[in-house]
């Protein structure tokens, strides 16, 4: 099982990546089979299922498929031509992508969100068609977006390809068992198993650069966050706070004059800066979803700024360890907050954050295990219940309150040996049947919990 540190950590657009990362790679990926095909084709369709459809506008879904549509990926998002590209496709009832003649695309028309029973494979599926002058469909496909920004066919995902299809790596771990055995054998830390398996498919300068961008950009999306000002889109009224919380924690350093508990909301306002830009539909990087996308880059720039000896050259390590995590829990579990909830979600990565900050700090491999454990068993059970389908309430706050967690929990796993009663992957075990055993209304489909219970929405 290869889970790649730049699977889990993919610089994409906001507000969500299984909601809107996820549809526009879906797109995508139609297109070139369209491309591939013998077929002529005039027009598209395409159909949201389950959770995509419920809450596919306050996760802007729509405009994720039609952007997807006319040729548009999340690695590569332009907000400036996004916005001119929807435009002309309004007016014009078409999108031109690269490769392919002009196609028929009228989202008013041809996006239909299907609010009856999910597909059968997962709570976030798509149907993408191709269409005859006639309007016959001559091509279609079925896809669902698993969590992430992942995407998988029907036909993947029946396969159960939860890996990969690339050369063998050396230290192909399926449970943390086997990851703390692999340990011991080959002498080296969670991150030098990681380290070494992604330098089996790419070259040491490649690694070094991707996570070096990885950084930047989760660091500038916190620089971002912490000078926005305004409200939030989607009609629900939030106004960004991060702004104004970073300002007094400014104003208030070296006075003398705040307690030490104030450091939590350092951790938190770095969190709500990245979920800020996040839910405003800006640049953030997966970690492993953007509904979470705040915790672990809240966490690295809190050790950066705040722990005495961090070193900016150990972000690489924190990052590797991190994704050996998210990958464990991705391949036995779930990171997708419409199938197991928000603990797939922010408990997700708040134990990835965890395992990081804990390496990073110089935790043996059992101690790294036993932080992911503690942060992830604190999260079971969470639900994903947004207000008006949008990545705002309760997610924003819940990122600052998931790299709290981390950090007590790399904290508390420190104080001890490594030795502890629950194992990470029971932890994670428990996750996936919790998340199955949880009703559909808590699962990112807005039909229960704070989304019904908090006026005007």
């Amino acid at each position: 099982m290869f889970v790649s540190v730049f699977d889990m950590f993919k610089v994409g657009v906001g507000p969500s990546s299984s909601h809107t990362m996820g549809p526009m790679v879906a797109a995508g990926r139609f297109l070139d089979a369209l491309r591939a095909s013998p077929f002529s084709a005039s027009g598209l369709r395409a159909t949201l299922y389950g959770s995509l459809a419920f809450t596919g506008v306050g996760h802007a879904s729509d405009r994720a498929v039609t952007l997807g549509f006319a040729g548009f990926a999340p690695d590569r998002y332009d907000q400036d031509k996004a916005e001119a590209a929807l435009a002309e496709i309004a007016e014009t009832g078409r999108v031109t992508p690269a490769g392919l003649p002009p196609l028929a695309f009228d989202p008013q028309t041809d996006l239909v969100f299907h609010y009856g029973d999910p597909l059968p494979g997962h709570a976030n599926g798509l149907v993408l068609a191709a269409t005859d002058a006639q309007g016959d469909v001559i091509l279609q496909e079925t896809y669902y977006s698993v969590g992430g920004g992942f995407v998988m066919t029907a036909e993947e995902l029946a396969g159960d390809q939860k890996g990969d299809d690339g050369p063998p790596v050396p230290f192909p771990f399926k449970s943390a068992a086997e990851m703390l055995d692999m340990c011991v054998r080959a002498d080296t830390s969670i991150a030098g198993l990681k380290r070494a398996n992604e330098l089996s498919r790419i070259g040491p300068g490649t690694l070094r650069i991707g996570l070096d961008r990885i950084w930047q950009v989760m660091d500038d999306c916190i620089a971002r966050g912490l000078v926005a000002e305004g409200t939030l889109p989607g009609g629900l009224g939030v106004k960004r706070r991060a702004k104004g919380i970073h300002d007094a924690l400014l104003a208030e350093h070296g006075l003398n004059i705040t307690p030490p508990h104030t450091i939590n909301d350092w951790m938190s306002v770095y969190a709500m800066a990245v979920n800020e830009e996040n839910a405003a539909g800006g640049k953030v990087v997966t970690a492993p979803t953007n509904g979470a996308a705040g915790v672990v880059p809240a966490v690295i720039r809190y050790w950066l700024d705040h722990v005495p000896a961090a070193a900016p050259s150990k972000v690489g390590d924190f990052l590797l360890t991190a994704a050996s995590i998210g990958g464990l829990i991705k391949h036995n579990a779930s990171i997708s907050g419409a199938e197991c909830g928000c603990q797939a979600e922010v408990g997700s990565a708040s134990a990835m954050a965890a395992a990081g900050l804990c390496a990073v700090m110089g935790g043996t491999p059992e101690q790294v295990e036993n932080a992911a454990e503690i942060a992830l068993e604190h999260h079971l059970g969470m639900t994903c219940d947004p207000v008006k389908g949008l990545v705002q309430v309760p997610c924003i706050e819940r990122n600052g309150l998931g790299a709290i967690k981390a950090v007590s929990a790399a904290s508390l796993s420190l104080r001890g040996d490594g030795t502890h009663l629950v194992p990470l992957d029971a932890c994670i075990e428990t996750l996936r049947q919790t998340g199955a055993d949880m009703s559909a209304k808590y699962k990112e489909t807005s039909l229960g919990g704070l989304a019904v219970n908090v006026p005007n929405c």
